[in-house]
């Protein structure tokens, strides 16, 4: 059932209080032309004020140098800390670890044209940017988001794991198209420590999720390769394979024909067996989940005429112990994608529970949180939809939309801005550790088109609503930002 931003009175009193931005004392909107993102915002406290910083990769069009492709950006206020210069778009989302030992956590962000980059926190000076080695120039393209990984040479520091692919000069329909790579990564200097081409020679677009583990041989990094137009399979393989430079022995866990896996995984304990499992969303409009030891499938749920491009939003939602699903899929066939669908997927049984039909084609992840204190999690998700004026012109617009699972009703949020949303998953979280839940949520300026690069706009909501218990799904691939699930 949906319910539009006109019944904000009525609703609003279970959901978040007052969110509205002109009103809310620490909200606040930061405007920053000739730029756009497909980045999601990441939280880190840069300045040490006790207030958690805006972290976000922005840039112009593809193949275009920007003197703010990684930007930061004050949490209290929306002033801009730093900003530092890439010679492509920085679409990936950061992830953070103090690495020069000043107190405050570094950034790692990586993004097309093989960028990937250290950044220190504090001043916004570059500490590393990745360099092709000098032996080894092709087959270097897109680096996705990062993880760290256990000290693999012995240095003292943890190192980095990150796939790296994707040739946007390939046409669409080309099969000819470069393999690409899982990367293991020096995390003190960005060095090369390992290459592992992709078992079955194909283009990647996906994200790794590792779960943590002791054993280097344990199966814990997963990776899918194809894309909206190419096949291609989704594994399972182990740090100890990756370090090799050899993929072959990884697990296949599932394959498509004509499309492949871009949203990365999440590793979630759906069978009470004390093991986290592995859940995806494959291209072609399935959810898949699998058994993270023994890797045999737990269930497939299909959504016919849609494809994901998005990652999955994990909470409790429905009666049981057991996490449950959020998906948002684009309906149609790329390229034609212009509407989204969203499921609710039960954990369990794998059965789709709540449907819902909102927002113009975007393929940001839902974020999660109890927004309402029942006791059963809600989902917050950007929302995009179109504007006709009296010359039939279509314009987009942009705001947050919450469902709740208990009531299965969704909520238009007051938060109306001219612009679209691409990709950028937005943040949910206690910015200032105050009680009350803030969102951290990006979109372009330009109301006349959907891909824009020539202005964003960054938004602070500091709402009334009480933070109930952890949030364990807050941002994109989770609030530790590594597709790792903590029931």
């Amino acid at each position: 059932m949906l319910y539009f931003k006109n019944l904000k009175n009525l609703l609003f009193y279970m959901i978040l209080g007052s969110i509205t931005c002109s009103t809310a004392q620490d909200s606040w909107i930061k405007t920053l032309p000739g730029i756009g993102t497909f980045s999601s915002p990441r939280i880190a406290d840069l300045n040490s004020d006790g207030i958690g910083d805006v972290i976000l990769g922005a840039g112009r069009h593809e193949f275009m140098a920007s003197d703010s492709a990684v930007i930061a950006i004050n949490g209290k206020n929306g002033k801009l800390l730093w900003n530092v210069s890439a010679k492509d778009q920085m679409f990936g989302s950061a992830i953070f670890k103090d690495i020069n030992n000043d107190g405050v956590s570094d950034v790692f962000i990586g993004g097309r044209s093989a960028e990937l980059i250290a950044i220190d926190g504090k001043s916004g000076s570059v500490i590393w940017r990745f360099k092709v080695p000098s032996f080894q120039k092709k087959e270097w393209y897109n680096f996705y988001n990062p993880q760290f990984i256990p000290d693999q040479n012995n240095d003292g520091f943890e190192d980095i794991l990150v796939s790296n692919g994707g040739d946007v000069n390939v046409a669409p329909y080309d099969p000819k198209r470069p393999a690409g790579y899982l990367v293991i990564l020096d995390g003190r200097d960005g060095n090369l420590i390992s290459r592992a081409r992709m078992p079955d020679g194909k283009e990647t677009y996906m994200s790794v999720s590792v779960l943590p583990s002791d054993s280097k041989t344990f199966k814990n990094v997963v990776y899918g390769t194809g894309g909206e137009t190419i096949g291609g399979s989704l594994y399972v393989t182990s740090i100890e394979d990756i370090l090799k430079g050899n993929l072959m022995n990884s697990i296949k866990l599932d394959s498509s024909i004509s499309k492949g896996f871009i949203g990365p995984a999440a590793w979630v304990d759906i069978n009470n067996d004390d093991s986290p499992d592995i859940v995806t969303n494959a291209v072609d409009g399935r959810l898949l989940a699998f058994d993270g030891v023994t890797h045999k499938k737990i269930w497939s749920t299909t959504v016919p005429n849609a494809e994901a491009y998005g990652s999955v939003a994990i909470g409790n939602f429905t009666n049981d112990s057991i996490p449950d699903f959020f998906v948002s899929y684009a309906k149609g066939v790329w390229p034609n994608l212009e509407w989204s669908k969203q499921i609710m997927v039960n954990g369990k049984s794998g059965a789709v529970e709540f449907e819902e039909d909102i927002g113009y084609y975007q393929t940001s992840t839902p974020v999660v949180a109890d927004l309402n204190n029942d006791g059963r999690d809600d989902a917050i998700m950007s929302m995009n939809f179109q504007v006709i004026d009296s010359l039939k012109q279509k314009y987009y617009h942009t705001t947050m939309a919450v469902v709740d699972f208990n009531k299965k009703e969704t909520v238009i949020l007051e938060l109306d801005y001219p612009g679209h949303n691409v990709s950028s998953t937005p943040w949910i979280g206690d910015l200032d550790n105050n009680g009350y839940i803030d969102i951290i949520f990006v979109h372009g300026t330009n109301s006349g088109v959907i891909y824009n690069f020539d202005g964003m706009q960054i938004n602070r909501v500091d709402s009334k609503g009480v933070v109930n218990g952890k949030i364990k799904w807050g941002s994109y691939m989770g609030s530790k930002y590594n597709g790792v699930f903590e029931n």
